[in-house]
């Protein structure tokens, strides 16, 4: 049964290892994940932040030992559902780690900004919220614990947060690649992200096979 917390943001259901069966998110969900630290081949996946768009997270909170996640992983693999991240390269190396999932299709609003926001290099999701959105987020949780067997409020918050906000964030992306003409370029780094995810697991992050 999942644990709910009503917070200004939305409504937050916390699920433990898996999504109800029953659960139906719609053709657009936005994805973000929380883990033991940032080298996904060592720092296990802790929680997977999911939202439609409608104000409502649901976290799934991944215990070692507890079995597999096939709910989760049709979900993230469904091609007929579109998953927003931010920072997407990291998310799906995470999932794929940690749940076994081969995420696809992918949008990255960290990629689209670059692509056309370039008179600035703040590109992090606490900067496209406020300059696009209006909106102040949180980061005060950001380097918390997230593998406790129990999280706060505070983090369920936090973690919230980081989905809650990436439609009207892709909306707003999406009408200046296309404005720009950089639309089909976007799509076309989106569909390699998966692979990217599993160069980066393989160890070719470092050195990067498309260096010189």
């Amino acid at each position: 049964m999942a644990k709910t917390l009503f917070t200004p943001a939305g409504a937050i259901h916390l699920h433990v290892q898996d999504l109800p069966p029953e659960l139906s998110f719609g053709p657009v969900i936005a994805v973000d994940t929380e883990t033991m630290g940032l080298d996904p081949r060592r720092d296990r996946l802790c929680l997977v932040q999911i939202s439609s768009g409608d104000g409502v997270a649901h976290l799934v909170q991944i215990v070692p030992g507890s079995g597999p996640s096939p709910n989760l992983k049709a979900l993230m693999e469904d091609p007929g559902v579109a998953k927003l991240f931010h920072f997407a390269r990291f998310d799906v190396a995470a999932l794929h780690q940690g749940i076994g999932a081969t995420v696809a299709p992918v949008r990255c609003t960290k990629i689209a900004s670059k692509l056309v926001r370039t008179y600035t290099d703040r590109h992090g999701l606490k900067d496209l919220c406020r300059d696009l959105l209006g909106v102040e987020i949180s980061k005060q949780q950001q380097t918390s614990d997230w593998g406790a067997p129990d999280l706060t409020p505070e983090q369920c918050a936090y973690a919230a947060s980081d989905v809650l906000h990436l439609h009207a964030l892709w909306a707003r992306l999406e009408a200046l690649l296309k404005r720009e003409g950089r639309l089909e370029l976007a799509e076309a780094c989106f569909r390699f992200l998966p692979a990217r995810g599993e160069l980066d697991l393989l160890g070719y992050e470092d050195p990067d096979i498309f260096a010189h």
